[in-house]
């Protein structure tokens, strides 16, 4: 197999637009979250969505723990809020307004959609790990317009 440059590779494939979302959960009593582009639909029956969080997150490990996480696409004015969320070692949450869904995690305050989820499966996915949601709820607001990203920056789809 040829070897394939991951700077090249991620310029590449930077040309398909993807959805931001910030995946939520609860952990010994704290919110916790992180950035995560990688979110897909994977099956209508049984309803299932795709997040691929990377193998370094610090976040990921603690609403693993737990069982269930929260996936809300973020809406376009929240390019901030995504850039917060990416971070490590801060505080991300702070004035972050949120409730908690059915099953406890954070909905965040402007999201144009959340999925509540319970974790199906997790597999291995190289320097990710492809992790199979369960969905027990969901909502989203059609007047939200989301946020984008393609070719390295945030974008607008109005």
């Amino acid at each position: 197999m040829a070897s394939t440059d991951p700077t090249t590779m991620r310029s590449v494939l930077g040309h398909f637009p993807s959805g931001v979302t910030i995946v939520t959960g609860v952990a010994d009593g704290e919110p916790a979250g992180f950035t995560c582009q990688s979110f897909a639909s994977l099956s209508l029956d049984p309803p299932l969505v795709l997040i691929l969080p990377g193998r370094n997150s610090s976040s990921w490990p603690k609403i693993e723990a737990t069982g269930q996480f929260c996936v809300n696409v973020l809406a376009e004015d929240q390019g901030e809020l995504s850039t917060t969320f990416s971070k490590s070692g801060t505080d991300k949450f702070a004035g972050v307004e949120w409730t908690p869904s059915g099953l406890g995690s954070p909905i965040l305050a402007g999201a144009t959609a959340w999925i509540d989820c319970t974790l199906h499966a997790s597999h291995d996915g190289g320097d990710h790990l492809i992790v199979v949601g369960a969905v027990h709820d969901l909502a989203a607001d059609a007047e939200v317009p989301p946020l984008v990203f393609h070719r390295g920056a945030y974008a607008r789809t109005s």
